[in-house]
């Protein structure tokens, strides 16, 4: 009796302490080291896979499972393939309407700095959508291949902000701020926008679409600046369309993409590799990552009130119809 009223009182405890938050119990393994994978083919030599797929952000992936963000990752993948001389080649498979200027340059940096270091060729890969910084990442590869259907370019910026002016009046608010110059709350969801600080915010976003221009240019070297600049109006080309205006050099599958890596590498064999975390399931290589959205599920999932929070503008290099 007395060791039954013990397990009831014990069990008690335990269901208080978790009801309380006292104590934490971790149903789903935590994020593992980067394990290789083979996804096909054969040979000593390796052609890494990367993955580029939905919003291209710098922050934590949230979910179940606790996941880098696409910069963060993607660093990781390329700091763990610097070290392996087997890896001749790249294919960087991307699906994905862009996101954050910083996020896509940053990547994008990544990308050439492994280039110059390791001096293996890169190949992007586009398949539903490469667009805005999808593109923008892809213009650091050697050669860029878009899928038969791929939706691409969108080449420019776009500012996000918010006015919640009109939903605090109907709720009785005011918001105020005291500032140490007129300049200083610029932006702010409170109130609306003067055209000199519309003016304020086109100068920069126009320093943004010049390196975005910048970028295009050296990637694309045979275009000349105003050709790019012609194209880069903001709208959206297909696969086909892109590669007649010269903003990708062929149409393919992701066969095709990962053949002409072997070829720029000048292999006749290598295995076809990726690296994943305990938990992801990547059988061949069009398996996505665990929990990776697609470009075009990216767009229908955009937490614009996560992006904005605290009212704060973001910059993106993003295709949003």
């Amino acid at each position: 009796m007395t060791t039954g009223l013990t397990v009831t009182k014990g069990l008690a405890l335990l269901a208080t302490a978790l009801v309380t938050g006292c104590v934490t119990i971790n149903l789903l393994p935590g994020p593992g080291p980067l394990k290789e994978v083979e996804l096909s083919g054969s040979g000593s030599a390796k052609v890494l896979m990367l993955e580029l797929s939905g919003l291209i952000s710098a922050l934590e992936e949230d979910g179940f499972i606790e996941r880098p963000s696409p910069v963060a990752r993607i660093k990781e993948e390329l700091t763990r393939a610097q070290d392996d001389d087997r890896i001749k080649a790249v294919v960087l498979r991307i699906n994905s309407p862009g996101g954050t200027v910083t996020a896509s340059d940053v990547i994008y940096h990544e990308l050439r700095s492994f280039k110059e270091k390791r001096k293996v060729p890169i190949i992007a890969s586009i398949m539903d959508v490469g667009a805005s910084g999808g593109y923008y990442v892809a213009a650091a590869a050697d050669k860029i291949v878009a899928h038969p259907s791929s939706v691409t370019g969108s080449v420019g910026v776009i500012m996000l902000t918010m006015n919640a002016r009109g939903l605090l009046e109907k709720v009785g608010l005011e918001a105020t701020a005291v500032t140490s110059g007129p300049k200083k709350d610029m932006g702010s969801p409170f109130r609306p926008m003067t055209p000199e600080e519309r003016a304020i915010f086109q100068s920069v976003i126009d320093s943004f679409y010049d390196r975005f221009l910048t970028v295009v240019r050296e990637g694309r070297r045979f275009l000349s600046a105003d050709e790019v600049r012609k194209l880069a109006d903001g709208r959206i080309y297909s696969g086909e369309q892109a590669k007649a205006l010269g903003l990708v050099d062929s149409i393919g599958y992701l066969d095709d993409a990962i053949e002409l890596a072997k070829r720029q590498a000048g292999l006749k064999d290598a295995r076809v590799v990726a690296y994943r975390r305990p938990g992801e399931y990547r059988p061949n290589i069009y398996a996505q990552l665990l929990g990776g959205g697609s470009g075009w599920t990216a767009l229908g999932g955009l937490d614009l009130m996560g992006m904005l929070r605290g009212g704060t503008p973001q910059f993106m290099y993003l295709w949003m119809p």
